[in-house]
């Protein structure tokens, strides 16, 4: 377990304002997820060639995705975008 959080950024109504109940739970599962792995979380998703800056990651069997950032100095993972296409 790490002392990761993980926060919508800019904000939850800005992110994911509109979206289906189920599919802000599942984001909300994967964020808290990426939170536990802590710096790891920067190697996870899209791009797989390199770690860190803005990563993207598939949600509910390739109907949407997610957009995150994770930075170690802050210790969290902020969630900057979804993409649901329903």
């Amino acid at each position: 377990m790490t002392d990761w959080t993980w926060e919508y950024n800019p904000s939850q109504e800005h992110v994911v304002g509109g979206l289906p109940p189920g599919v802000m739970a599942e984001i909300e599962r994967l964020a808290t997820e990426l939170a536990v792995l802590g710096a790891d979380a920067a190697k996870v998703g899209r791009p797989v060639d390199r770690e860190g800056g803005l990563r993207e990651f598939d949600i509910l069997n390739g109907r949407g995705f997610i957009n995150f950032l994770a930075v170690p100095r802050h210790h969290c993972v902020y969630v900057c975008g979804v993409t649901w296409y329903g």
